[in-house]
């Protein structure tokens, strides 16, 4: 077969020349299975993108191909690029995420199982919001009673679903302390399933195991599909559950023409529901599999790929390869033993301070940990220096509470009749509680016209007329339609006084969101399509250029697909890294493993491995750490020991602190702190005015650092703290601290 294909005007591709030949192989397959293993940075992207492009140059029709990614925008990434090689049919391809693709069908075939052509997606917001309203009404939840929280019900109901239907058998595997609930839960549940059935609701979950019950029920469907969709490709296959792995296979009926790329080295996401052994026993699956691995690294400098290699190397499930690199040169990683983690915040700081000097720009540079709490003495230290820093790995914008309450407002005027989006508008009002809003729902589904119903709600309560108002408003908007922008923007005037007085400390910033969310309707013709979209893939909040060029701090999942020319990796030290939670499970063991192993593969040119030698545990204090396990399975020659001069007051500190529970010195070089315990000696001289004079500065355990501004006695002082105010003080039971300048 060659290599070079004339697109239809006779320009030349050498696909020879821009792919290495195992690349290359990937991309010359037309049929049959192929399970591309794709190595960190080993680009996988273009492998798929020149397939896009080869079998089109093929005389493969576009609407012939599906490509299946986990975000819309890389489908279309892919796509853009597959058009400039050959040309803007490929934009024809159908691209987008399993759950898009599931909806948009479910949207065809979904009567073939009960549900009408407009049912409505339920988010996860939706979602714990419908299991609240469940649980509350089947009386499983009150005073007195302990059943699970909304987002831990969701989980369950989630992967309940996922294995088949048995609630015992997740509480078992997964919630054995809540074994006491399962009466409730299997109460719960099919109550569920059937609210959302009669009220034409999907889940998440549903959209996938919808999708995937037509294909196995209606031959026609699934035949129909096969002779649609002839060339399959999934992209970073580890991640898919067990639903999409059978929606593949289903989807391919006649042909079995399906490329997957993936890397089993970095499935990291069980808690999302993927499940590891898809990628391992995709071979099983299609028979006559073809494997091709990818093992050109395109990043990383061969010293960072060797300690890599050796990270994934005692996985007990793995396809094996060996990372190598093109690139010339290049340092060991770093590995930096710190006293505790102030110590290691305080390096951490030097170093990016260092590698800024270097000529680094502040986006090149990456810090990364298994959880968020563990940055927070860096982001202190960075603070305190005037580093500037973007925090990832946290709520996304569409998650918020107050994006959440506005489109449940738009959500009212596309159908009046939405339970779950009266009952969390109604509650934003004063004084107008549950059972008054159970109230007014049951008097709205009983009218022709429940907005009018509203707008002319009969009662004497204080909240009437405000429920009115709302009712005038959507009854106007509903019979009056405005261009979604304009919509949006008479929706929050009749929100904000709610917004700035339940989230009366930050609503500027919320209202900026408020203003980012009515900047994205205008992209949209009409509130259905919007909503769709919010609902199968919420975006993230958007970065600003500002927020581009900072130093970046992110939890080790949300690394994954970034790169930085420097990562420097926190706390890697038993009872942090692997995580406690995860430490007796061989499975989720592994996971760890293949967590630690994509966080080290982001970094270009510097690594460093970051250990604290104690580290503080809640109620205990200082305690010793040994170094993560992981740690201690690279051999030493592949890392280089990070030097600390120590002076001799340091080494003196050093042996205090490991030896006693002692304060910890201010962040502040300037002060030295004097730590009076007055509760072992209450009333003694030491409580005098000598030493809480007014003028003087102390710090107090909660309060922080302030001065004494009066002695009102006896025992008493009154004190202005530098963030909490004025506080009056009891001096036989305030821990304070005389800080001397």
């Amino acid at each position: 077969m060659s290599t070079g294909l004339p697109d239809p005007k006779g320009v030349f591709v050498d696909f020879k020349r821009e792919l290495n030949p195992e690349q290359l192989r990937a991309v010359e397959i037309m049929n049959g299975p192929v399970l591309v293993i794709a190595g960190a940075g080993s680009g996988k992207t273009r492998t798929l993108v020149y397939r896009v492009a080869r079998l089109i140059r093929e005389g493969v029709k576009p609407d012939k191909i599906l490509l299946l990614t986990f975000t819309r925008k890389a489908a279309a990434t892919m796509l853009a690029r597959a058009s400039r090689i050959v040309g803007p049919q490929c934009q024809q391809v159908t691209g987008g995420t399993f759950h898009g693709f599931a909806h948009r069908m479910l949207r065809r075939y979904g009567h073939l199982i009960g549900y009408p052509h407009n049912f409505t997606i339920l988010d996860r917001s939706d979602t714990l919001d419908l299991l609240h309203l469940l649980a509350r009404q089947l009386e499983l939840t009150g005073p007195g009673k302990q059943f699970p929280r909304k987002s831990t019900l969701a989980s369950i109901v989630s992967k309940t679903e996922n294995c088949g239907g048995y609630v015992s058998k997740v509480i078992e595997q997964s919630y054995p302390h809540l074994m006491g609930e399962l009466a409730g839960l299997e109460k719960l549940i099919p109550v569920y399933r059937k609210y959302k059935k009669v009220h034409a609701l999907m889940d998440y979950d549903d959209l996938l195991l919808r999708w995937r019950d037509v294909l196995k029920e209606h031959a026609q469907v699934r035949e129909s599909m096969g002779s649609w969709f002839q060339y399959i490709m999934v992209d970073e296959y580890q991640d898919t559950n067990a639903a999409q792995a059978e929606i593949v296979h289903l989807t391919a009926c006649g042909h079995d023409n399906v490329m997957v790329v993936g890397d089993d080295a970095q499935s990291i996401y069980s808690f999302r529901g993927a499940n590891f052994k898809n990628i391992m026993n995709f071979p099983d699956m299609f028979s006559e599999t073809q494997i091709i691995k990818l093992e050109r690294n395109y990043r990383s400098t061969q010293p960072n790929l060797d300690c890599t290699n050796a990270i994934i190397a005692n996985a007990r499930e793995k396809f094996t390869k060996r990372l190598t690199t093109q690139r010339k040169g290049g340092n060991p990683p770093y590995l930096y033993t710190a006293k505790d983690e102030m110590d290691q915040a305080k390096f951490v700081a030097d170093r990016i301070r260092e590698l800024l000097k270097d000529g680094f720009k502040p986006s090149d540079i990456a810090v990364l940990f298994r959880a968020g709490f563990h940055s927070f003495h860096l982001e202190t230290e960075l603070g305190s220096r005037g580093i500037t820093f973007v925090k990832r790995g946290g709520m996304r914008l569409i998650e918020a509470a107050h994006i959440k309450d506005l489109l449940s407002l738009l959500r009212l005027l596309i159908n009046p009749l939405d339970r779950l989006s009266w009952s969390r508008i109604l509650l934003l009002i004063e004084r107008l509680g549950i059972k008054s809003v159970e109230k007014i729902f049951s008097q709205l589904i009983k009218s022709a016209d429940p907005l009018e119903c509203l707008s002319t709600y009969k009662t004497k309560a204080a909240w009437g007329e405000t429920v009115r108002e709302l009712g005038s408003l959507l009854k106007r908007l509903h019979d009056m339609p405005e261009d979604l922008p304009d919509l949006f923007l008479q929706l929050e005037t009749w929100y904000r006084p709610h917004l700035e007085k339940i989230h009366h400390e930050d609503f500027p910033k919320r209202l900026r969101e408020l203003a980012h969310l009515r900047g994205m309707a205008a992209r949209y013709d009409d509130a259905v399509s919007m909503l769709a979209d919010l609902a199968l893939d919420p975006p993230d909040q958007e970065e600003t250029e500002k927020e581009k060029e900072r130093i970046v701090l992110s939890t080790m999942h949300s690394s994954k697909g970034l790169e930085w020319k420097a990562v420097l990796i926190l706390s890697l030290a038993e009872g942090r890294f692997p995580s406690p939670a995860a430490s007796f499970r061989t499975k989720e063991i592994e996971e760890e493993r293949r967590l630690f192993y994509v966080a080290a593969t982001r970094a270009k040119d510097f690594l460093c491995f970051c250990y604290p030698a104690f580290i503080s545990v809640s109620g205990t204090g200082l305690l010793p750490a040994r170094p993560s396990r992981f740690l201690d399975e690279i051999p030493s020659d592949l890392l280089q020991l990070w030097k600390k001069e120590i002076d001799t007051d340091e080494k003196i500190y050093q042996k205090s602190r490991y030896m006693q529970d002692v304060t910890r010195p201010s962040s502040k070089p300037s002060e030295h702190v004097q730590q009076i315990d007055f509760q072992s000696s209450p009333g003694s001289d030491q409580t005098g005015p000598g030493i809480f004079s007014p003028g003087k500065r102390v710090r107090h355990p909660i309060f922080g650092p302030g001065r004494v501004i009066r002695d009102i006695g006896p025992n008493k002082i009154r004190v202005l703290f530098d963030v909490a105010g004025e506080k009056t003080l009891h001096l036989d039971y305030a821990k304070l601290s005389v800080i001397e300048s």
